[in-house]
């Protein structure tokens, strides 16, 4: 049986290998021209296992105001199409009870990522700069000590393994965290957290396909329209010609809305913009991944730079003030971590990419109304770790389903 995956970035082409592995006949089709050129080419490269905590929880309503005002460093948002109808469903989430089942669920996904990646491992053998590197979180202060708390006691009770540290426990983990500015509290750590180059990981697990599954990428076609025919799949219109498929699994990331609007499906995907700065490591550079919670930022030794990752900005699918961001990042990351990186080096890599965050958190994975239609989006900010179950559990509905 023949199927289409439309998105070349990670969570397609893991999707890609899921389908193969099953025994179907796969096409990946992209606008880009190489895969991984979109959210998943310079992402934070974090593997959080054990960090889904929702988004959407009352404290966040508290943070709304500023958030509206400009006056929140990382995070950006301006009135743009799509935007009030998502964060009207959004704040329905913000609920204690919504907020923990949101996060148990993510959780349960997130955990299954982790053995499902260690099996790829063991089957494909290419390097990723994959790292078992522990994370820590930073808490600020008393109110953000609780609440990590609270957190870790719900994740715990269902099988995540972190523990809250004072800030000299911390520094003792992670020795560069004495070079940090800043009145941190303490952490959140996870020794079973992992960092990689999830783009390395696209790539070669793009090479790895072609090669030993047969599995097909056509690169450089826009997907025009998804056609159905009776509530059915006929096939996927490309700018190139018609591919008919047996089936179909959309992974366009924050694009997945416009594809299937004409189709009368709606994943409420908001696009969220991040960003990120690769520079060359330092002797004070952490080994352990490490997350400033109130700066938004993140510090990630992937292989021999350190990519700084973050902020949260709601403007539409625009990419207009890409610079000025990056630059404001980088600020935060300086004063925060001076001598964490070579901040003054003159060539670097600069990234901006959309994640494609559901009001709820959870990604949208499955059948849709469209016989032989799926969705594997949806996963936000946790796309690179949520990669393998969502493309196992999309591959199961559909063998379920179709077979």
């Amino acid at each position: 049986m023949r199927v289409v995956v439309v998105g070349a970035g990670v969570i397609g082409v893991t999707c890609a290998y899921y389908l193969s592995k099953a025994g179907f006949e796969v096409t990946v089709v992209d606008r880009a021209h190489e895969v991984a050129s979109g959210a998943s080419h310079a992402n934070g490269g974090q593997l959080s296992y054990s960090f889904t905590d929702a988004l959407a929880k009352p404290e966040f309503i508290a943070k709304i105001p500023a958030l509206i005002a400009g006056r929140d460093t990382g995070s950006r948002m301006r009135l743009a199409p799509g935007l009030l109808p998502w964060a009207a469903r959004f704040l329905l989430q913000c609920t204690s009870q919504r907020a923990r089942e949101n996060t148990l669920a993510v959780l349960r996904i997130a955990m299954r990522s982790e053995h499902l990646l260690n099996e790829l491992c063991d089957r494909v053998a290419f390097d990723f700069s994959y790292r078992a590197a522990g994370k820590l979180v930073l808490l600020s202060n008393r109110d953000e000590m609780h609440s990590a708390a609270a957190s870790s006691a719900l994740k715990s009770s269902h099988g995540s393994d972190t523990e809250i540290l004072n800030l000299a426990d911390s520094i003792a983990i992670e020795p560069a965290l004495a070079n940090f500015a800043g009145d941190f509290a303490g952490a959140v750590y996870s020794k079973n957290d992992e960092v990689a180059d999830a783009r390395l990981f696209t790539l070669r697990l793009k090479e790895w396909l072609e090669e030993k599954a047969g599995v097909s990428f056509r690169l450089g076609q826009s997907v025009t329209r998804i056609n159905s025919r009776g509530n059915k799949l006929r096939s996927v219109q490309t700018q190139d010609g018609e591919l008919t498929a047996d089936a179909a699994v959309v992974c366009a990331g924050a694009w997945s809305g416009q594809l299937l609007r004409p189709l009368g499906i709606n994943p409420h995907i908001y696009p969220v913009r991040g960003y990120s700065v690769t520079l060359p490591t330092t002797a004070e550079s952490p080994s352990v991944s490490v997350t400033a919670l109130k700066q938004r930022i993140v510090f990630s030794r992937i292989s021999d730079g350190l990519r700084i990752a973050g902020f949260a900005d709601f403007n539409g699918l625009s990419t207009e003030d890409d610079a000025t961001r990056i630059a404001a990042m980088l600020d935060v990351a300086r004063r925060c971590a001076p001598l964490a990186a070579d901040y003054d080096v003159t060539e670097r890599h600069d990234w901006g990419g959309f994640r494609p965050m559901t009001p709820d958190g959870r990604p949208r994975i499955g059948a849709t109304p469209v016989r032989g239609l799926y969705l594997n989006v949806g996963q936000g900010m946790l796309g690179w770790t949520l990669a393998c179950a969502s493309g196992h559990d999309v591959t199961e509905s559909i063998s379920t389903t179709l077979n």
